[in-house]
Order: structure tokens, then sequence, then C-alpha cells
């Protein structure tokens, strides 16, 4: 698939892994549109790189909102090639706290919804919009690479930790649309992938103490640092260029194994 030619709907694009991917599209020439809550930062990313970027503030949890920002794509770019989910939250809640009272279920809830349910939400609709197009236009060529959607989860969904229950079972459930989702639009000739990043240096991880972050970075074999987002965003370049990649997980993680 050439980038160049291309749309893509980057949700989170406003900072983070998803900021850096939109940046690595339109550096290709291709065209983006940022869905993401933070419109100021959204709308500055739109004024600097240029035309070929356009901002739908979204929530991913939102079907009105998740299509609008589909059908931006369509008018403003003539169609719509793929997505690549970035959007997502971390909910730090243990099952029982000191006194031994249940977590909230709700702030649980939470976290489900929007990692997995939004992914889930982002997928179908973007599905869709490329369903159509190909239905209308056709390809004579044999195994068409007609698009791609491709799904953040975390190495969380397999190395969970003390109080990432939401958070780790919600990524194991992106994990777990992979291959479904793969299976299920072949016949569309789209490809479904997931990407497993570990610790990277984004808006969420400066949320943590120094002495965690300064842990994290110990204790990844190498190299022994932080994830750059341009590293993530190399990644999704590379699986949108190569027709092969399809229903898998790529553990990004500079090989750390959390325990």
């Amino acid at each position: 698939m050439q980038i160049e030619q291309y749309s893509f709907l980057v949700t989170g694009g406003a900072s983070g892994l998803g900021e850096a991917v939109v940046r690595a599209i339109v550096a290709k020439g291709g065209k983006a549109v940022i869905a993401d809550l933070n419109e100021s930062a959204g709308q500055a990313l739109v004024a600097e790189l240029g035309d070929n970027v356009r901002f739908a503030r979204c929530d991913i949890t939102s079907g009105d909102d998740v299509q609008a920002a589909v059908v931006m794509a369509e008018k403003e770019f003539g169609g719509l090639q793929g997505s690549i989910n970035c959007a997502g939250i971390a909910v730090v809640q243990k099952l029982l706290d000191r006194e031994n009272n249940p977590a909230d279920l709700d702030d649980f809830s939470r976290g489900v919804n929007i990692n997995l349910v939004g992914s889930f939400n982002v997928a179908r609709l973007v599905a869709a919009s490329i369903a159509k197009r190909v239905a209308a236009k056709p390809s004579d060529e044999a195994n068409a690479d007609n698009g791609i959607i491709i799904n953040t989860a975390s190495i969380a969904a397999f190395d969970g930790q003390v109080g990432q229950a939401s958070y780790a079972s919600s990524k194991a459930g992106v994990v777990g649309l992979t291959l479904p989702l793969a299976r299920e639009l072949a016949r569309h000739g789209v490809r479904v992938m997931t990407i497993a990043p570990g610790v990277f240096a984004t808006p969420m991880m400066e949320t943590i103490p120094e002495k965690a972050r300064e842990q994290l970075e110990a204790g990844v074999p190498y190299p022994k640092r932080l994830g750059n987002p341009n590293e993530f965003a190399k990644l999704v370049m590379h699986i949108i260029d190569n027709a092969y990649l399809n229903g898998e997980v790529i553990r990004l993680d500079g090989a750390i194994r959390m325990v």
C-alpha cells in the first residue's frame, strides 16, 4: 500500500504515539484525520502540518463521533484507507483496597469501554467505509491491498501487573480482536494488525514518579530506555507497506517482560 496515495484515521492523534503516527503519515505524503478529544492540541497539529491533516473532535466510544470523523475523511480526502487506533486510558485500580473493600466497578468498566469497546467501534465504522468503497470500485488486481486497521494493545495484555486489571484485560481484549477481524475482513482485502508497545515516552508516562520511570527503564534489556513514539510510528509505516502482515500482534518493547 502506497502511503502517499491514501488517507488514514488516527485516534488519539493529537499527542503521544498517535501524534508520531500522524507526523509519519504526512512525511510520507499521506493524509490523516486526527480523531481526539484534545481540540487545542489537534488544531495546533493541523496548523503545523497543513492541508494533508484535518481534526475531528472524537470520543472513540461514540458511534456518532467516530462516524463523523470517517465521513470527514471521505469528504475531505476522497476516501479512507485505514485507521490507526492509539486512543486509550490507563486505569490503576486494585481489586481490593487496604481495608479489603472491593474495587469500584465503574472505574473498571470505563477502562474496558474506552480501550476495548472503543477499538471495536472504530474498527467497525472504518471497515464499513472501506468495504463500501471497494464494492463501488472493485479492483481487477488479485489480492488487492484495500485497507488496513491497526489497533494498539500493550504488553500488559500478556504481563499484567498488580493494579492493572482493567487496563490489562481491556488490552488483552484488543489482542483477541485481531485474528477474528482479520479473517472476517479478508474478503474485502482489508488487513487487521495490532501493536503491543512496552514502556514508551508518552504523556501518560509523564504522570508517574521519576523513580518509577527509572525503574521501568532499568527493566528494559536493550535498549535500556523508554521507547520513542517515532519507533512506534516506524512500525506502523512498515505494517501499512507490508501486505503480508495480517492477523498478528507485534510486541514493540525492547525485550522487556514485566514480572
